[in-house]
């Protein structure tokens, strides 16, 4: 089923919406929410609570791109719930790990918290993304916004984990130097 008739689904409030979506995009959320938990059964948990929140957003919501919407949806609530487990112990997970790695591109994590309410930094992270090549931009979003293991990209995408590092580190440099000239570092 595609993805409008999915959405006339969510709006005619039938529960074949969320079936539809778990069988079209159950094993993406299930990803997003791994990559970030490290846990399958805490993934299946946030997929689910995901797909709730599908539910209550739409209506009113009609996304445009219902995979960026339910993506980003579990995005948020396996970070939420990442945040409370590691509000206690800190785990050194691929999560904790890949923030790590943007921590020098932006001051720290509260500051970090604060800017990315701005629409100013969305605007010019998409700006950014847009810049830098397609290679450097699958490597860069494989890794920080689905937060694959740099073993995971390298194998995806057939490269040295060095190169995937190094790939990494100058795409980094130059999002310090854009946000520098957006007098936002």
């Amino acid at each position: 089923m595609n993805d409008a008739n999915i959405i006339r689904l969510y709006n005619d409030r039938d529960e074949r919406a969320i079936t539809e979506t778990k069988e079209k995009y159950g094993n993406y959320c299930y990803s997003i929410a791994y990559n970030i938990l490290g846990n399958d059964e805490d993934a299946k948990e946030v997929v689910n609570d995901a797909y709730l929140a599908v539910w209550k957003a739409i209506p009113p919501e009609n996304p445009h791109y219902f995979s960026s919407f339910i993506g980003k949806i579990t995005r948020n609530i396996a970070f939420n719930r990442h945040r409370q487990r590691s509000a206690k112990k800190r785990n050194g997970s691929v999560a904790d790990i890949s923030l790590e790695e943007l921590t020098e591109c932006l001051s720290t994590a509260k500051t970090l918290e604060a800017e990315l309410e701005e629409k100013d930094l969305t605007r010019i992270l998409d700006e950014f993304l847009l810049s830098i090549s397609a290679r450097d931009r699958r490597v860069f979003v494989r890794r920080y916004w689905y937060l694959d293991k740099i073993s995971d990209i390298s194998e995806k995408y057939s490269y040295s984990e060095s190169k995937v590092k190094m790939i990494l580190l100058r795409t980094r440099k130059k999002l310090i130097e854009k946000l520098r000239k957006e007098n936002i570092k």
